[in-house]
């Protein structure tokens, strides 16, 4: 009985069981959560995996980033694992994440089931070092607190807005120069840096004029790492942030804001009104310190907006001149609009930059080829559905249980032939970076959300475009061409936060 028990407990009997038990739980725990999904809805096809943990699935994402092709493994995994003509997919490294370019989906992430789905926890403990809890961090009412906040600093056009873009517009001209080849990407960030935080402190940065200035530098640093945390996902704990120098940036930063801070809640509140009135020297921060003297709700929001006004604004500039310099027959065009509207030395007006349909054509079609932010996720907050995409044809709700990844691309669904006119004479292939589409066609519903949609739609965007219309104005005041001088190679696409050229867009302004 001794040596029967001795050998029944030893060491490889032991572990054997204990792997038998592991392996029916995990299926049982499969099975479980299979019929938990089915009582919502379907499954959507299931992006497979080979290794344990999707470890080649992880490979693929990294490799894929690394070369700057996240546009292609997304399209890839569409084409290969759904139904023909449908977009959404499981996939996940662990854990199940479902992506979409549908349509519905997207509508129904961002509007019709606005409640369902949110930034969640995880996204907000993520990025709580760089922005807080900020309006692009938060839920529920903090984030309905954020939105009310920031809204009403961009419903009105105001003519100091204007000022701020012209000041830095001609800086931006005197640092082109004449015939003088330049980053076009690196010139449009400290451009765009300048003037974002002219608008939210009152005072530029002048990273024009020294580009090497300290806070721009540990912006941008601190930007870069949390663009990493962003696609690395759980596994974010391995990035050596304190040896990448984040928290040193995250330092620089708020020694900087605080300044601002220090001065506007040294204002009274009568004093505030006053400047607001007489709009003397009156910036965003005023404005908001009018509601709130909480000094981390007036950092967060103040780091957030000056993130979504400085790279989303760069990113889409440069491509507009991007494609300006391989098109002269647009920029020929767009310059003849700037001068029978305005002509060659007038200051714009808002009703100016409203009236040149051609200028608004290039920033729609730039916008549509390139959305500002090409990957988006969010986090179901109960379980829920997805409108389309489940079952054998593709045609029925999913079921999403509470707490999983929804990733939708902006990106992949605006650049789907199959949601535009069939290619002819009047409607040039969707590929194409033709502006004249837009004379006489309209996106269906939900195709085309480069500022997003439903309650969390952009505040700026109006804001964003102006500043984008002025720049292009101006710049084609001055200079009657853009020359291309990357040697006919392509920029390619780099999806950090914001989508930006892989490449530097070299150009020269004659």
């Amino acid at each position: 009985m001794i040596e029967f028990k001795s050998t029944y407990f030893s060491t490889p009997y032991f572990l054997g069981a204990v792997a038998i038990l592991y392996v029916s739980y995990t299926i049982a725990q499969r099975l479980y959560t299979d019929a938990r999904i089915r009582k919502l809805g379907a499954r959507a096809p299931i992006r497979k995996t080979y290794f344990p943990y999707g470890l080649d699935m992880a490979y693929d994402v990294v490799v894929y980033a690394f070369h700057d092709k996240t546009y292609e493994m997304w399209v890839d995994m569409f084409q290969r694992w759904c139904t023909p003509g449908h977009y959404t997919i499981e996939a996940g490294i662990g854990d199940r994440v479902v992506l979409t370019a549908e349509p519905e989906n997207i509508k129904a992430i961002l509007a019709t089931q606005f409640k369902d789905y949110g930034k969640g926890e995880e996204f907000r403990k993520d990025w709580h070092t760089f922005l807080g809890n900020g309006i692009f961090t938060t839920d529920g009412q903090l984030w309905h607190n954020s939105r009310q906040l920031i809204r009403p600093q961009f419903v009105k056009d105001r003519l100091s807005d204007i000022d701020i873009f012209e000041e830095h517009t001609q800086v931006l001209i005197s640092k082109i120069g004449q015939n003088q080849e330049i980053d076009m990407l690196d010139m449009m960030f400290r451009y765009t840096l300048d003037a974002a935080t002219h608008f939210l402190l009152g005072q530029s940065v002048g990273s024009l004029e020294e580009p090497q200035t300290v806070f721009a530098d540990a912006f941008a640093n601190a930007q870069r790492i949390q663009g990493i945390v962003a696609r690395v996902g759980p596994l974010n704990w391995l990035i050596p942030r304190k040896r990448m120098g984040f928290y040193d940036s995250i330092k620089t930063i708020n020694d900087f804001v605080s300044t601002y801070i220090d001065k506007a809640l040294a204002l009274s509140p009568e004093e505030l009104e006053k400047k607001a009135t007489h709009n003397e020297g009156y910036t965003f921060l005023h404005a908001i310190a009018a509601y709130t003297r909480d000094r981390d709700m007036l950092r967060d929001q103040l780091v957030s907006v000056l993130l979504a006004g400085r790279d989303t604004t760069a990113c889409t500039l440069t491509w507009v001149i991007y494609h300006l310099s391989i098109e002269p027959k647009i920029t020929a065009k767009l310059r003849q609009e700037i001068v029978d509207t305005v002509g060659l030395n007038r200051t714009p007006t808002y009703e100016d930059l409203k009236n040149m349909k051609y200028l608004q054509h290039i920033l729609n079609e730039t916008l549509r080829l390139y959305p500002v932010v090409p990957y988006n996720l969010r986090i179901s907050l109960k379980d829920t559905t997805l409108p389309t995409g489940g079952g054998a044809d593709g045609q029925q709700p999913i079921g999403i249980l509470a707490g999983t990844p929804v990733a939708y691309s902006t990106l992949v669904m605006q650049r789907r032939a199959d949601l535009y006119p069939p290619t002819s004479s009047s409607f040039p292939s969707p590929e194409k970076f033709v502006p004249e589409r837009w004379d006489d066609w309209t996106p269906k519903s939900w195709t085309y959300v480069p500022f997003n949609g439903g309650p969390r739609i952009c505040i700026g965007q109006q804001f964003a475009l102006t500043e984008m219309g002025y720049t292009l104005v101006r710049l084609f005041q001055r200079y009657e061409t853009v020359e291309n001088r990357m040697g006919g190679v392509e920029p390619g696409l780099h999806a950090d936060i914001v989508l930006q050229p892989a490449k530097e867009v070299r150009v020269a302004f004659r």
